[in-house]
């Protein structure tokens, strides 16, 4: 069975490890990172930094086998009515099994039920058609907007499609 917990410290040095090779961290996280591989120490300072402002937390989803999985939720521009999520990854040698789709599903509705939100929102790039597929398992809408966000990532222009649930 799956749960969720506040992140730990500790947490980031299985986490770090998801990530093979750089396009995957890439894709988990776009340019937040200046470069590849991060460490532990890399990832708890990115979290240090952004936990000084309290609109940054940090999950955790473990099991009895130990941490399986990753993500950040936050409240975009301040907007107290929508949780936006990030860096959603689960442990590479578990993932096509629906870690991911329980993972976000505790999520949602931790999201919903606990923080209030009436809408859930994150980013995936389409050239990342797993993450994607899973986000839509779960109830994820892809949302047309007025301007596409975009990332230069090892010398390509990646797209970001915008996903939404609303409560």
């Amino acid at each position: 069975m799956m749960r969720l917990r506040p992140y730990k410290p500790c947490d980031a040095e299985y986490i770090v490890k998801w990530c093979g090779n750089e396009y995957a961290f890439r894709q988990w996280s776009a340019d937040r990172y200046p470069k590849f591989p991060i460490t532990a120490d890399n990832m708890n300072m990115y979290y240090g930094n952004n936990k000084e402002n309290g609109g940054l937390w940090a999950l955790t989803a473990f099991d009895e086998t130990g941490v399986v999985g990753h993500l950040t939720m936050r409240f975009p521009k301040g907007n107290f009515d929508e949780v936006r999520f990030g860096f959603v990854i689960v442990d590479s040698e578990k993932r096509g099994r629906g870690y991911g789709k329980e993972m976000l599903s505790l999520a949602v509705k931790n999201a919903f039920e606990f923080v209030k939100v009436k809408k859930i929102s994150l980013g995936v790039f389409e050239n990342n058609t797993a993450a994607l597929q899973c986000y839509k398992a779960v109830g994820f809408n892809v949302v047309e907007t007025d301007k596409t966000e975009s990332y230069n990532c090892l010398g390509e222009t990646w797209k970001c499609i915008e996903m939404e649930i609303l409560k």
